[in-house]
């Protein structure tokens, strides 16, 4: 009796063991990943490069990019931006971002390097103020070329929180604050689906590599970018779209 007791509590410790460290096992998979530390540009650097373009810098905990430094440089080249030490498959990945009145830019994910520029490969969840950005800059000639009906405005896909050039957002559940103040962004992507959240409201959805998917592909911005999104691993990024740029809580975690 006394060995059969003895035998069950082993059984039980063993088993309680197996429980505990696999879900620890499973919770250290699924940690967050700091892309940034607050401090420095350690991981980051310009694409199709080994250094960071002038602009971009750490200061009071944000990775900006500071247009007045970019031109006390004498620089040619790109620059977007990448976190160059991993390359991510299916993850969900948050940022905190603000621009200024009339800025743009671009959260890239799946990105490889080798191509002209990150646009040729990557998504991109879409980062401009949506208010001001076609009373500032003339967009007419440049929408032209897609058949817009009003192309000196601002296009449903060119909006913020849009996988740019291809799936717009649900207005009705977007809150973008004005420029000059921080927003929040997470994107989740799994092969099944892939979601667009802006301020803690989802308002995109879509499936990757669908029918639908590659139907919007080669039917509009990329019909004659091949590469764009085949890709189904590739490093993180940010566009540079000749405006300052302040980035802050910069984390990843993989799915």
């Amino acid at each position: 009796m006394k060995k059969n007791i003895l035998l069950f509590g082993i059984i039980a410790v063993l088993g309680y063991a197996i429980i505990v460290f696999g879900s620890q096992s499973s919770n250290f998979e699924n940690e967050w990943i700091s892309l940034f530390d607050g401090k420095t540009t350690d991981g980051w650097r310009g694409y199709n490069s080994e250094m960071m373009p002038p602009g971009w810098i750490a200061k009071d905990g944000m990775l900006m990019f500071d247009t007045e430094l970019e031109l006390e440089q004498n620089y040619i080249g790109g620059k977007d931006i990448i976190y160059g030490k991993q390359e991510f498959e299916n993850f969900e990945l948050y940022v905190e971002w603000k621009i200024p009145v009339g800025g743009n830019s671009g959260i890239f994910y799946h990105i490889k390097e080798g191509y002209g520029g990150p646009p040729e490969v990557s998504p991109e969840y879409q980062l401009i103020d949506d208010l001001n950005y076609a009373t500032i800059h003339d967009l007419k000639s440049y929408n032209q070329q897609f058949g817009s009906e009003e192309p000196s405005k601002l296009q449903d896909w060119q909006q913020t929180a849009a996988d740019y050039a291809m799936h717009i957002t649900n207005h009705d559940l977007k809150k973008l604050n004005p420029a000059g103040e921080w927003n929040s962004a997470k994107i989740i992507f799994t092969n099944e689906k892939v979601e667009h959240w802006l301020n803690g409201k989802m308002v995109l959805s879509f499936v990757p590599w669908s029918t639908e998917w590659y139907e919007k592909r080669n039917s509009g911005k990329w019909k004659n970018a091949p590469d764009y999104g085949k890709y189904k691993t590739g490093y993180i990024g940010f566009q540079d779209h000749g405006s300052s740029l302040w980035f802050r809580n910069i984390k990843i975690r993989k799915l």
